[in-house]
């Protein structure tokens, strides 16, 4: 075996959080080597998350808008319509996609190996290639970014084939008549409300009280009724007691209290859990936590101080967005650089309709604060809304007990994931609702809303002052 390769800067892994800590690095002058054990460069956001899901989601987008604007024609999907034909473009975007990471890491001099990395030492890696030879680098800071993967609950026989994961979902030959999703997180809501929107009889199960439960409520109950006036249909509080495949053509779930039931397919989607066991972690003397994450400070540091751990291994949000600005923050504390003021991270989840939400949102704001002033601005009463048929939707304000700074933005419809950012530049800024009732919004736009919740607000203050002064 050759001797040791030392770089500044080894990141493990070249998902979201893995590919930020790298060019960070590398613009900082650093000699950056990325370690990546699957074929391409992007990790599972690009190959079987992110990327694959959202594009289906957009043929989905297109039926229901399709529908939406047709009044003579019944449109619906072809039964046993191969799923290929709904992601046409994905080989593209992928493709496009891998190529531009591609020639950022080529542009900033970052050396990229495929193979597989364990640790020998605190400081050691052998990387196993491809082509089965050995190699030891060192580095100086190391950044473990090795993603997740979809957790495989005891007793559920998944075969890829009937009873599939959130990886293999897309594998499926043709759309399924039926879908059955266990689970009540940001990966199950999301299929299962896609699914449902490309005419499937989904019926998403979940052992909770309600899905997204770190969500704003009213925006849930807004999203299950939209997915059960789809077609859908929410089983709540049930636990699930056996799934099995019939051998014909059924996968058949009983729940706890004896209900039964059949579909064509089903998705688990019950949480991820952190890709670490192959890196050797015994070796640097770092354990895992009860929940199987790596432990890491605010600054996404280890017990040892010149390892990092970011993305999905640390466990929740488990957003690519949040994920990046963890590769970011992690590499510039290791090299001393100014990290730069720490926000609040817009969450985005992709169902039908989106949802977002930044800052604290309703019930976070009474527990803080005990009273709270809430605004609201529903998309049917917004020109936008009613011209684009946008009219499943809702914009919350969340203010201070005197109805002046804004505490928080919630947003359900379609849209919600571009809108969040308005709220959250003036989070950063610490707006005041008065500021929204100021600025001059372009009519028609969905972006009026944030004007109209303010507004909202500003009556209730006013109340409280005309019933104060009586």
């Amino acid at each position: 075996m050759n001797p040791a390769t030392h770089y500044d800067i080894v990141v493990i892994g070249s998902g979201p959080a893995g590919q930020k800590a790298a060019i960070q690095g590398a613009k900082a002058g650093k000699r950056v080597a990325v370690i990546e054990r699957e074929p391409g460069i992007g990790g599972g956001c690009v190959y079987r998350g992110t990327i694959p899901s959202k594009t289906l989601r957009e043929s989905a987008l297109q039926l229901e808008r399709t529908k939406q604007s047709s009044t003579t024609l019944d449109v619906c999907v072809p039964p046993n319509i191969p799923v290929a034909s709904l992601m046409r473009r994905v080989d593209d975007v992928v493709k496009a996609h891998g190529l531009y990471m591609e020639n950022q890491l080529r542009r900033n001099g970052i050396s990229f190996f495929h193979g597989r990395a364990k640790f020998c030492s605190p400081t050691l890696i052998e990387m196993l290639s491809i082509d089965g030879i050995k190699q030891l680098i060192t580095a100086d800071t190391i950044v473990i970014a090795t993603g997740s993967r979809p957790r495989a609950p005891v007793g559920i026989p998944i075969d890829h084939e009937n009873i599939l994961d959130s990886d293999s979902i897309l594998s499926m030959i043709y759309l399924p008549r039926s879908l059955t999703v266990l689970g009540g997180g940001v990966v199950a809501s999301e299929y299962a409300s896609i699914f449902a929107a490309l005419g499937v009889h989904v019926t998403l199960v979940d052992r909770a009280d309600r899905p997204l439960q770190f969500l704003d409520e009213e925006l849930v109950r807004m999203f299950v009724q939209s997915f059960e006036q789809g077609g859908g249909r929410y089983c709540a509080g049930q636990p699930v007691k056996d799934v099995h495949w019939d051998g014909i053509s059924q996968v058949v779930t009983t729940l706890l209290d004896g209900q039964m039931i059949k579909s064509d397919k089903m998705l688990v989607a019950v949480g991820r859990q952190p890709n670490l066991e192959d890196l050797n972690l015994s070796a640097t003397g770092l354990t895992l936590t009860e929940k199987g994450t790596l432990a890491v400070n605010e600054h996404c540091q280890t017990a040892i101080p010149h390892i990092y751990g970011v993305g999905d291994l640390l466990g929740p949000p488990g957003l690519a967005s949040a994920a990046m600005e963890q590769g970011r923050r992690a590499v510039c504390h290791a090299l001393g650089l100014p990290e730069g003021r720490s926000s609040d991270i817009p969450i985005g989840i992709y169902t039908i309709p989106e949802m977002a939400s930044i800052g604290l949102d309703e019930a976070a704001g009474r527990a803080r604060y005990r009273e709270v002033l809430v605004g609201r601005a529903r998309f049917d009463e917004i020109a936008r809304g009613q011209i684009s048929g946008i009219c499943n939707g809702l914009l919350k304000l969340v203010a201070d007990p005197t109805g002046e700074y804004l505490l928080g933005v919630q947003i359900v419809g379609e849209g919600a994931t571009e809108l969040i950012h308005v709220g959250q530049i003036a989070l950063q800024h610490a707006g005041t609702i008065d500021s929204f009732v100021e600025n001059i919004f372009n009519f028609p736009t969905l972006a009026e809303g944030y004007r109209i919740a303010a507004l909202d607000i500003v009556g209730q203050r006013q109340k409280r002052l005309a019933s104060t002064s009586a």
